[in-house]
């Protein structure tokens, strides 16, 4: 009997894991479909894993971790996003070149959680849109506090102008896709956030003291852009007291070069090495 119920778990778990990889196999292919700069092979042998989560129109919502390596204590907890917006899709192309620099350099120095592609829906359609599916911005559907700036709704009908493009959504984290990071901020605990964006080319940094803010990561320099209502670095970098590093890249639909690449995430994992 104890053998049987034995059995009968193990099917399961191979049952669940198989469904899992057919699932992350179809999203690769449509990631792939999309995106020039990542073949579905890149994409595929990364093995990411379903969050849980799914997006409006049902696409899983993607993770990979590369966790702590015994011996080492890790120096710190690192959340990596891209695709925050469906039409930057240079930040989702660059973040998985970065996950494959990490397939063959993780020492366990951080302990890394990365999500490519935050906006699925958004990316993913012919034409690509900054909003998800609902045509709410992700980057302003976090909660705020009311002494920080207001609630998002009151900012957008008012400073924003009702820019359709930075509509917040009727209610803080209304989304399926901001329920994710905000549950995975919760329960992950990051030292750091970086959120990968496109096309202001610059470096912005969002925290209690901007003291540590990188003067330059790469070929992109420090210009901190404000701080908006029901965005990520109010929420997460002013109050919650996590540092939130938003990587602005120069082009949205255009690659940086290999070498820009490389020389972004060497700049970014010095500056982690020396702050966190």
């Amino acid at each position: 009997m104890i053998r049987l119920l034995f059995f009968i778990l193990a099917l399961i778990a191979t049952m669940s894991y198989g469904a899992a990889a057919d699932e992350v196999k179809s999203a690769c292919q449509k990631i792939s479909g999309k995106l020039a700069s990542v073949s579905f092979r890149e994409c595929d042998t990364l093995q990411m894993r379903p969050s849980g989560y799914r997006s409006v129109d049902g696409f899983p919502l993607l993770i990979k971790e590369y966790p702590p390596l015994e011996p080492r204590r890790p120096k710190g907890r690192v959340l990596l996003v891209g695709g925050t917006h469906g039409d930057e899709l240079s930040s989702i192309s660059i973040v998985f070149k970065w996950m494959h620099t990490l397939e063959k350099h993780h020492s366990g120095l951080f302990h890394w959680r990365i999500n490519p592609l935050l906006n699925p829906d958004g990316a993913l359609q012919p034409r690509h849109s900054r909003t998800n599916a609902n045509k709410v911005d992700l980057n302003r559907n976090f909660t705020t506090p009311e002494s920080n700036f207001g609630s998002p709704l009151a900012y957008w009908y008012g400073k924003a102008r009702k820019n359709e493009r930075r509509y917040p959504g009727p209610y803080p984290l209304s989304e399926p896709e901001t329920n994710w990071l905000y549950q995975e901020i919760e329960t992950f605990n990051p030292d750091v956030i970086i959120a990968v964006h496109a096309p202001y080319s610059l470096v912005d940094y969002d925290a209690p003291s901007r003291k540590n803010a990188p003067r330059r990561i790469g070929n992109l320099h420090k210009n901190l852009m404000g701080t908006f209502p029901g965005s990520l670095g109010n929420y997460a970098g002013i109050n919650l007291g996590i540092p939130v590093i938003t990587l602005e890249l120069p082009h949205a639909g255009i690659m940086p070069t290999g070498k820009q690449i490389n020389w972004l995430w060497t700049d970014l994992v010095r500056w982690l090495i020396r702050n966190v």
